[in-house]
């Protein structure tokens, strides 16, 4: 288990380089941008997707030593990847839990139980088949770390997109039950909680509430901006940066929150 020496500021990000660190839903979104930063830094990198055009292009923009197409709700699929991080990384530092989806937009008479069950076996089955796979070489390791993808909405509730922010306030209390039963290994386990981020997977849920309530989507992102204090959508590689922190030896003792990283979200 790794301790903390007094360091300078110049170095508060040490301790990232060389760690083997596998990120779910790494080839596009928060998870590329995730991966852009720990590759800078210096980690040795594996990636999942289900986007076969997004894992042929990772490759262009970061340094990965496996790119695996691969479902994290599907056991066989996380079964699969896992071994191909033992072959390719001989061990793992560090899971990224980032995989997830959008979930449907509708009322909860509307909402169908099989868009209902992909929402959840995506966004949290998912982490639990992972973290699963993960805990017993972070073990090996002598300690690391699991950062974990909630949501605001993990925080608050979210009309209209129930499933997803029931996924996301799930993914808080694996994350604080996880940190309480792995601690004594020397894991640390944290969620982060984004909020409103660019690009076009948040476009196309303001567009669907839009055509849900019959206005534009300028004025349904308007909408969202005016619920976060700071009146801005987040980018990806603001998230990355979290994640970095708490991967390095800044975040030792960093273990069971749930951090925010969305211009503080008041209400959604």
């Amino acid at each position: 288990m790794r301790s903390r020496a007094p360091r300078s500021a110049d170095d508060y990000l040490s301790g990232l380089a060389g760690q083997r660190v596998l990120v779910t839903a790494g080839a596009g979104g928060i998870g590329l941008a995730i991966a852009e930063t720990l590759g800078r830094l210096g980690a040795r990198l594996v990636v999942c997707d289900v986007s076969d055009a997004a894992l042929a292009a990772v490759g262009n923009t970061v340094a990965v030593e496996a790119a695996v197409k691969a479902d994290v709700s599907s056991e066989a699929d996380v079964d699969r990847l896992f071994e191909k991080v033992t072959e390719t990384l001989g061990g793992l530092d560090a899971l990224i839990n980032n995989a997830g989806i959008a979930g449907p937009t509708g009322g909860v008479d509307e909402i169908a139980p099989e868009d209902w069950r992909r929402c959840i076996d995506v966004c949290l089955t998912g982490q639990f088949l992972c973290a699963r796979r993960a805990v017993p070489m972070l073990k090996a390791a002598g300690g690391g770390s699991i950062v974990s993808m909630s949501s605001a909405a993990g925080r608050h509730g979210y009309a209209f997109r129930t499933p997803y922010s029931a996924a996301k306030f799930g993914v808080v209390g694996f994350t604080q039950s996880l940190a309480k039963e792995l601690g004594p290994s020397g894991i640390r386990v944290n969620a982060i909680l984004p909020g409103i981020i660019e690009g076009p997977r948040i476009e196309s849920v303001i567009s669907a509430r839009a055509q849900q309530l019959g206005i534009t989507h300028e004025e349904m992102t308007g909408r969202y901006l005016q619920n976060i204090s700071l009146r801005r959508m987040t980018s990806p590689y603001d998230v990355a940066s979290m994640v970095a922190f708490l991967l390095s030896d800044a975040g030792l003792n960093i273990s069971g929150q749930s951090l925010g990283v969305d211009g503080n979200v008041e209400t959604l």
